[in-house]
């Protein structure tokens, strides 16, 4: 049989590093260690692997993930053999942490190493209006695999703020601290407003990634069906 299917670009990317990527849109990783991913995100994987709900460690961590609006679900992948990712076909991404910390829209989250230390942080001063008021971050010495809307811009926030829509805002540097801008005015109310109202901004020594498409904000929990006992009974395994 003959195509262009076949080409080498195609086949399975060799490669002695554990994170590769397999073309601009998925990911190979050889394990070994453990690996941490969005659920779902799993689209091939050769090799003995098994899949797991991944717990949320802490009564603590289990309580953020009761009230956030943006439901952290991911699974552990454990065993001998190589595995691959996608998500929606967005663009992938790698960041290498050092001893860093990095915080990521969870809709962006595609995996991360099993050895960084992973929370839930609220947003401080989001409000309502600004459209999701948690983040993921992950802190310590690894790799992370971030899936993008479109190619990826990266702005440097420490020479003066950087004003980001909050549902295009895919991740920032730990050491930022976002604050909220509302430049709302009643001409514009009455007008209906222009739907950029509300921008995060960012100033410090760090950086943030912003994608070529807005999320929609999620819905808050109080919404979602069966109160808040049956939040938590979509969290528990």
């Amino acid at each position: 049989m003959k195509s262009h299917l076949f080409d080498t670009a195609n086949l399975p990317v060799q490669s002695v590093e554990r994170w590769a990527k397999q073309n601009s849109r998925s990911l190979r990783v050889g394990l070994g260690p453990d690996v941490l991913a969005a659920k779902g995100a799993m689209v091939s994987h050769r090799g003995q692997l098994t899949f797991q709900h991944e717990k949320a460690g802490s009564m603590a961590k289990l309580a953020k993930k009761v009230v956030t609006s943006e439901d952290v679900s991911l699974m552990r992948v454990s065993g001998q053999g190589e595995v691959w990712f996608a998500r929606e076909a967005g663009y992938l991404n790698l960041i290498h942490l050092e001893g860093e910390g990095v915080s990521i829209n969870q809709r962006n989250l595609l995996a991360f190493d099993a050895a960084l230390t992973w929370d839930i942080n609220r947003i401080k001063g989001a409000g309502l209006m600004a459209g999701g008021l948690f983040n993921t971050t992950l802190t310590g010495t690894g790799t992370v695999a971030i899936s993008v809307v479109g190619k990826p811009m990266v702005l440097d926030c420490s020479q003066q703020p950087v004003y980001v829509d909050r549902n295009a805002a895919v991740c920032w540097s730990s050491t930022l601290t976002p604050g909220f801008h509302n430049s709302m005015n009643m001409s514009s109310a009455l007008r209906g407003g222009s739907g950029e109202a509300v921008q995060m901004v960012l100033h410090g020594p760090g950086f943030v990634v912003v994608q070529a498409f807005e999320w929609s904000p999620p819905p808050s929990a109080n919404k979602k069906s069966g109160g808040l006992l049956g939040t938590i009974g979509d969290l528990i395994p």
